[in-house]
């Protein structure tokens, strides 16, 4: 923390919320339905937060607000993996998954990735956006994401892979190729405007 704020008071501060945030979820966030995802959502969304803070630029609120989503989606795809592969249903690895349904963590996980995608791709046409980038064309990147929210419920539904989102991103090609087309579309259009 002293290193924290020692290279910027306000990454220092997100740094010292962050704490506090993974504090309250290690005594009694994660035992509450719904808020124990969110708490992990929330730690995401604090730490996009904190690296544009210390790089000192103003944090973009789809930014934030696509962060929150997506690791809310993905964070919900856990709690179905655990439910689902864990024995006994994940309640003696997790408590708070005995107040869990498969179908609720299905319905709440279509509301996030819904969520995700409706915000990434209004970020791609907001006028602010248009005007920082100077062209329309990062539309053009929706399918990627549409394709990379598509094949991570696959491995989620078919693969058994929710448990495990790092190995799911680094040990499935199809996802991986996604990832670096939609990172390299966004610099194309960003960088090579016609």
């Amino acid at each position: 923390m002293a290193g924290g704020f020692a290279l910027d008071w306000r990454f220092g501060a997100v740094g010292l919320a962050y704490v506090v945030l993974e504090l309250a979820y290690s005594f009694r966030l994660k035992h509450l339905v719904v808020l124990d995802v969110m708490t992990v959502a929330a730690g995401f969304a604090l730490r996009a937060l904190a690296g544009t803070v210390l790089v000192h630029v103003t944090i973009s609120s789809w930014l934030f607000v696509c962060s929150i989503l997506l690791s809310l989606f993905i964070s919900l795809a856990k709690r179905r993996h655990e439910l689902v592969f864990l024995e006994g249903g994940g309640a003696g690895h997790r408590e708070v998954l005995e107040s869990y349904s498969e179908g609720l963590l299905d319905q709440m996980m279509a509301v996030a990735t819904s969520s995700a995608v409706i915000s990434y791709s209004l970020y791609t046409i907001a006028p602010e956006t248009v005007a920082k980038f100077g062209t329309h064309n990062l539309m053009l990147t929706v399918p990627f994401v549409l394709y990379g929210i598509y094949r991570y419920l696959y491995l989620v539904y078919r693969r058994e892979m929710g448990g495990a989102p790092e190995k799911a991103l680094l040990g499935d090609l199809p996802l991986l190729i996604d990832v670096l087309l939609w990172m390299g579309s966004v610099v194309a259009v960003i960088y090579l405007k016609t």
